[in-house]
């Protein structure tokens, strides 16, 4: 078993398990929500906030943080983890998603992806080496391979040769990885195809990496599709390993995630749906800027004992909100990553008690229906 990971328990009810990893700025306990920071900042939230609210790593992006302000400057001042006073756990993308949401702005090649910054216009070549080489300068604890994400609706040709170029850039990466005080993963792709998925699972492994991450879902596939993709992959992944599934977010998908035995998240949609009054609670969303909420003295979630809960009114909330205070996202964001992150803690007090089965099903019957919540005044 890698140093690094150690599996502490199996649900003997289903595939759901807890872990623990092990990085140069503290252990991870698995499974595990990571709130995303992408320009070395987690939008609305202050480093100690988020300690509070209980994250034990943050996500940050490797392209973003390339063009703006350079990995080179970091690097300078000390490292991301300094540069920003997060001295807990960090783990960077590889630019792939984001270089692949571009659309327009990029040319894909067998030497990497040639795009035009969203910033200024500028031309720049992003490769499997440079791509690491920016996460070496970043420092992260966790860094990732440089892929290619194909779109959902890709055919099968175009997906299969995406996937071959895809593991020849995971073996370039590997190559050009020198930093062992970082962890590198590799990047399962494969579109909607099971096939295809395992192929690239099992190639990766015959490269061999420090953990494996399911990317190219949540970018327009179906549910049933991602569930499908899921089940692929969860037998073949080495349990010895961390497992991580790239960009999916809502509660439910965590849920069916941690029960398929996977161990690590990340989503902009705790704090991109604070920003838009859209709230998470136990009996499921609650978007704050209806007016039944305008003079309700309650927290926005009675089971939840975050900051934010324990001090504050939805009338106050929603004042802020309709008042467009700055105020309005930071007490948003606060609440939203702090119920994740609780949601996460749930489900691992429920695989160690073997009771996950339960959890999951208690789980969809608090949920209420979302037709309701997300109604507009």
């Amino acid at each position: 078993m890698p140093d690094h990971f150690r599996l502490l328990h199996q649900d003997t009810g289903c595939r759901a398990r807890t872990g623990r990893i092990t990085t140069p700025h503290g252990e991870i306990q698995t499974p595990i929500f990571m709130p995303v920071g992408t320009s070395a900042s987690v939008k609305a939230m202050r480093p100690e906030n988020l300690k509070d609210a209980g994250a034990q790593i943050i996500l940050s992006n490797t392209y973003h943080l390339y063009l703006r302000p350079g990995h080179r400057l970091v690097e300078q001042m000390g490292g991301l983890h300094k540069f920003m006073a997060w001295d807990r756990p960090i783990l960077t993308d590889s630019g792939g998603f984001q270089v692949y949401s571009l659309t327009e702005l990029r040319k894909i090649s067998e030497e990497g992806v040639k795009f035009r910054s969203h910033i200024d216009g500028s031309m720049h070549l992003l490769t499997p080496e440079l791509s690491i080489k920016i996460q070496e300068s970043l420092g992260a604890d966790i860094i990732m391979c440089f892929d290619e994400c194909p779109p959902a609706e890709a055919d099968r040709e175009y997906v299969e040769r995406s996937l071959a170029m895809t593991t020849r850039w995971a073996q370039r990466c590997k190559d050009a990885h020198s930093r062992s005080d970082q962890l590198l993963f590799g990047i399962v792709q494969g579109g909607r195809f099971a096939e295809l998925r395992q192929r690239s699972l099992q190639e990766l492994q015959e490269i061999g990496f420090d953990g494996y991450a399911l990317g190219g879902l949540s970018v327009g596939e179906t549910k049933p599709v991602m569930h499908e993709v899921m089940d692929a992959c969860s037998d073949l992944l080495p349990p010895d390993h961390p497992r991580y599934i790239m960009g999916i977010g809502t509660p439910e998908d965590l849920v069916e995630a941690v029960w398929r035995g996977y161990d690590m998240f990340d989503c902009v949609m705790p704090t991109r749906n604070a920003r838009n009054g859209m709230l998470f609670t136990s009996q499921g969303r609650l978007n704050i800027k209806r007016k039944q909420y305008e003079d309700d003295q309650g927290p926005i979630d009675p089971t939840c004992d975050c900051y934010v809960c324990r001090t504050y009114s939805r009338s106050y909330l929603r004042h802020l909100f309709r008042s467009g205070e700055i105020l309005s996202s930071m007490l948003n964001t606060h609440h939203n990553i702090a119920w994740y992150l609780n949601l996460m803690a749930r489900m691992r007090e429920a695989i160690t008690q073997d009771r996950f089965e339960a959890f999951r099903k208690e789980f969809y019957h608090q949920q209420q229906s979302e037709t309701e919540n997300h109604k507009e005044e």
